[in-house]
Formats: structure tokens, sequence, C-alpha cells
């Protein structure tokens, strides 16, 4: 999962990948290496700790037969319950999984088949089909339902079989859980895979599939790569063959406004079985950095086009959905169709948001975003 809460560490022992709830106090042994045991500074545990999956401490650590960390100064991030992945060949904690976040996300895999201009997460060419245990330890790991999860990536249906093993799980475990998975579409296109997953069966399991443009030319330099937009649109009918839910993200930049009037059109004449339509605002992450001139443009500056793109949809009674984007940038007729969209731990609020009287209701700006962003930021008083 993809949850930036890491610490690093002085590893003992060997280089090893292990999971684990969070834990400060003693549990009992035949359970213990479900749990990481934080030795807080001071502390000198009454039990035993080689049962523990690994042992994490405040301070120097100590010489025990277990896989295990020291050498921090807080380990306060870590609050108990928390689902932990310790990493001592990298000499790293990462949070995987937090019981009271909405946000939580299975972070399946690093590669992908496209190369996006905007994309948050680039892709790595990488072997870390291993990733899949992992993910699956996790749901193990979980003990109360969550609300909703998330699978992204790189690309989550690149792990294939992988891929039906975790959601498959997550049926099993959590049926009522509502899980979304981010993916380009285009593995969609081979109607095998997208049987198997749609036999899987899970009652609230949605795909979002971006599609940026109404015509190959424009959706496939946005993806930087030839075919996308083919195999993407029959992947979109594959999916609704076999009635696997879908919805569509377009997300909001200078190289998609210009045809965004088009595209909207596009989706509700040729895909009329999609559940819900997102508007995305820009995160200014990963690719978005590098092609900064190339993909920005102001929100206030694409309001006419965004404000009859949603009228379009709404009118015809398509679902549609702005996210990311701040009330104070967007016209009040389009309020109706702001989320708070943004996940905890990357979501901030500006100095000149102080006051305003619509923050509770407004999504705020990416993290990324806190010394780029739109001139029209400011309080809402009226």
């Amino acid at each position: 999962m993809a949850i930036q809460l890491t610490a690093r560490g002085t590893p003992q022992g060997d280089a090893y990948r292990l999971l684990g709830r969070v834990t400060r106090a003693a549990v009992q042994k035949e359970v213990q290496g479900d749990y990481v045991r934080v030795v807080p500074r001071g502390e000198t545990p009454a039990e035993p700790l080689e049962g523990y999956a690994a042992v994490l401490f405040e301070g120097p650590a100590a010489n025990i037969r277990v896989p295990g960390m020291g050498g921090y100064e807080s380990l306060d991030f870590l609050k108990d319950g928390y689902i932990a992945l310790v990493d001592t060949g990298a000499g790293q904690i990462r949070v995987l999984y937090r019981p009271e976040s909405p946000h939580n996300t299975f972070f399946a895999t690093d590669r992908c088949n496209s190369n996006c201009l905007m994309c948050s997460q680039p892709p790595k060419d990488v072997e870390d089909s291993y990733l899949v245990t992992e993910h699956l330890r996790v749901i193990e790991l979980i003990e109360s339902p969550p609300q909703h999860i998330g699978i992204t990536g790189g690309e989550p249906t690149l792990l294939k079989d992988g891929l039906l093993r975790i959601v498959s799980r997550l049926k099993e475990r959590f049926p009522e859980t509502g899980v979304l998975m981010l993916s380009n579409g285009r593995m969609y296109a081979y109607e095998d895979l997208v049987q198997k997953l749609a036999a899987v069966g899970h009652p609230h399991f949605l795909t979002s599939i971006p599609l940026y443009a109404d015509n190959a030319a424009d959706h496939d330099y946005v993806v930087q790569a030839k075919g996308a937009f083919d195999q993407t649109i029959h992947g979109f009918y594959n999916a609704a063959k076999h009635r696997l839910k879908v919805e569509v993200r377009v997300v909001l930049h200078n190289q998609t406004i210009r045809g965004l009037l088009p595209l909207v059109e596009f989706i509700y004449r040729n895909l009329p079985f999609v559940r819900h339509v997102a508007l995305m605002g820009l995160e200014n992450m990963g690719y978005v950095k590098k092609n900064w001139d190339l993909l920005w443009i102001d929100p206030v500056d694409y309001a006419s086009e965004l404000e009859a793109a949603v009228t379009y949809l709404f009118h015809r009674q398509v679902a549609v959905s702005l996210y990311n984007l701040p009330l104070c940038v967007l016209r009040k007729s389009l309020w109706y169709f702001a989320r708070q969209s943004i996940s905890d731990f990357k979501n901030i609020f500006l100095e000149e948001c102080a006051g305003c009287n619509v923050k509770a209701h407004c999504a705020g700006l990416f993290r990324s975003s806190e010394t780029r962003h739109s001139r029209a930021i400011k309080a809402v008083l009226g």
C-alpha cells in the first residue's frame, strides 16, 4: 500500500521484508508472529522478543535473535494497530495500513505499460511480483473491514493472476468493502483477463480508467503509448460485456482541456455503461514537475470549458464529480460536484485558507502544490 509514512534506522541481522501489526505492549506468544514490537526508549521488555515478526527500538537496537532495527529518535508515527513493512535490507520502515484512514491503498506494482506525461508515480521496469504475497499478507493482518480500499500502481493489471488472487481474497475477507482499482484499461483489451476478474464476483469492485481525448492521436500522446486509445476503448467494451463496473477519469491539464467538450460527448454517446465520470485537477508530482510548462493551466482559465463539460454530462444524467480542485477556483455553479478527494496524508490548506467559510467542504490542495498552485486560492468569506 502507498502511505508516505516512513523512517530509516540501523538494521540488525540479515536483510528481510517483514510485515506485522504495530504494538507497544506484549502480546501472547502464539500470535507474536503477526506483530512488529516497538520498544520505547528506556523500556526493558519483560517478555522474550524472539517470536515477533520484527522488533524496532527507539535508541540502540538490542542484541536479539530476531530481525529488527534501532537508532530512532522517535517512532511516534507508528501507532498501535497500524500495519507496517520493516525492510531491514533498506533500513526502512513504511506504514502500509492505518485503520482510521479512508484512503488505504495497495501499491500493486511499479511497472506500467504506459508512460503518461503527468504520471505522479513514474513507472520502473522491475521484477516486483513478490509484492502479491505481501499484499495478501496485509489483507490477512487487517482486523476490521475497511469501508473502502484502493488498488493502484503502476498498472495493477500487469499482475494478471496475482491481481485475481488479491481481489478474490478481498472478496472473501471483506465482501462489503468498496474496492477501487486505478488502471489504464489497456489489459482489459484481453477478454480472458476481464472474464476471470468478473468471475471473481466481488460485488463492490470498480475499475477507474482514464480517457484523455475522443481520438487516438491525442490520447496516445498524453499516455505516451501508441495504440493505447484503441486498447482502452476495447477494454471498456470488454468490461461492459462481462458486467465489470467501470468509471472514467480525466486529468485536467493543458493537453486535455482543449478537447474536453468533444471528449465528454464521446463518453456519453459511446460509453453509456460507465458508472461515473471524474474530472480531476493536476497533482504536482512525478513527471508533472519536469513537464510543468507543457501541462499547467490555471483552473480559473478553463472555468468555462469545465462548466460546459459538467453541465453537458449532468443534463444527460451521467454521474459526474470534480476531484482535487479547491472550491475557490471553481464557479459556484460547480460546487455541488466538487468532492473532498485528496488522500489525508497528501492534503493541505494554505495560509490563504484561514477563515474560509467553506473550508470544511473543500478538497484543499495536494501537499506538492504548496508553492505551485492557482492564483485564485483565497478564503471564501461570503
